[in-house]
């Protein structure tokens, strides 16, 4: 049992670890400016920020169930719903990021003239920050759930 916990906890906090790397990407990446080679690879870093997401969410619910501490631990305090809520908020404001990205792509692609307006690059860029704020409030209430203060 202690050696499935340990796993789980090493994988839950290497996809953590992933997914704020992918995060700082994005914000480094979006605010360059961006010709289409930088557009793909803030695609592709996308990408790999929505795939890490939801291995930090499926690994964390395994650690929530098939940890040492065992699902009561997890589940009957009030942290672990601040979490997902916070997760949650954090996926769906980066949904408007993802979409912009693919619109940016397409518009790109039709006109290789065409360049990201700066007030839209400037709106992706706050929303990408707004995520990193929200995404790193999350390991503190953690750190209160893993001590039993919730």
């Amino acid at each position: 049992m202690l050696w499935i916990d340990a796993l789980l906890a090493y994988l839950h906090y290497l996809v953590i670890f992933m997914l704020f790397a992918f995060l700082s990407v994005q914000l480094v990446l979006i605010r360059r400016p961006i010709d289409a080679d930088n557009l793909r690879t803030l695609g592709r870093i996308d990408m790999l920020y929505g795939g890490t997401a939801l291995a930090v969410l499926a690994t964390g619910f395994l650690r929530a169930i098939y940890g040492a501490k065992g699902p009561d631990f997890y589940f009957n305090a009030w942290p672990i719903y601040a979490k997902i809520a916070l997760f949650l908020a954090v996926g769906i404001i980066s949904i408007k990021p993802t979409l912009t990205f693919i619109a940016w792509r397409r518009a790109m692609q039709h006109d290789s003239a065409w360049r990201v307006p700066t007030e839209e690059q400037a709106k992706m860029r706050r929303l990408i920050s707004i995520e990193v704020h929200l995404a790193a409030v999350i390991p503190v209430l953690a750190v209160i759930m893993s001590r039993g203060l919730g």
